[in-house]
């Protein structure tokens, strides 16, 4: 059976999109799984992250002093996560598809911030690009659960980085120039 470059392509572009969707998820993953030794434990946010380079908040993050208000409406993540947890995750996956929190949750312009601004509706679930990212999230884990997991030094698990690289779409991959190295048989 026979292929062409650009079904190898595609297959190969695939298979690393999926490989690279899973190896984000996979602390995610674990706090939902392991099993809690004591209720305070479980309970007990994660240190704060180190300050941005570029100022309290990051560029176009939140404002000084925010502090992340309880999850009400978690569908993919664990719902024993604490607000801090989740605006943890939140940041990374801000970082590995190159977006803000905007992308996926609505405005709130009737919870004005203490800057003045209009928050955001963590729980609304109308923005589309809400849905697909949670599409994505299942697509991570199952990929680290039922393929990564089952490979014998497999490495890293799969993240939204490993295809995103930073990018909200990612970028198609495209194939260094070959050189000829050695004697292609004539096809049939």
């Amino acid at each position: 059976m026979r292929f062409s470059r650009l079904t190898l392509a595609a297959v190969f572009v695939l298979s690393v999109a999926t490989v690279a969707l899973f190896a984000g998820r996979t602390a995610v993953f674990a706090a939902a799984h392991a099993p809690a030794t004591s209720a305070a434990a479980s309970q007990e946010p994660p240190p704060p992250p180190s300050p941005s380079p570029s100022g309290p908040g990051g560029p176009g993050g939140p404002p000084p002093g925010f502090k992340p208000p309880a999850p009400t409406n978690l569908k993919v993540l664990p719902r024993n996560l604490t607000g801090e947890q989740v605006h943890e995750i939140m940041e990374k996956w801000e970082g590995e598809l190159g977006t803000g929190c905007k992308t996926c949750h609505t405005v709130d312009r009737k919870n004005i911030g203490p800057d003045g601004k209009p928050g955001l509706n963590f729980a609304d679930d109308s923005k589309e690009e809400k849905q697909t990212a949670r599409k994505m999230v299942e697509m991570v884990d199952s990929i680290n659960a039922n393929y990564i997991a089952k490979i014998d030094s497999s490495g890293d698990p799969v993240t939204c980085g490993t295809c995103h690289r930073g990018h909200l779409g990612p970028e198609p991959f495209v194939p260094k120039p070959r050189k000829d190295d050695h004697e292609h048989p004539a096809a049939p």
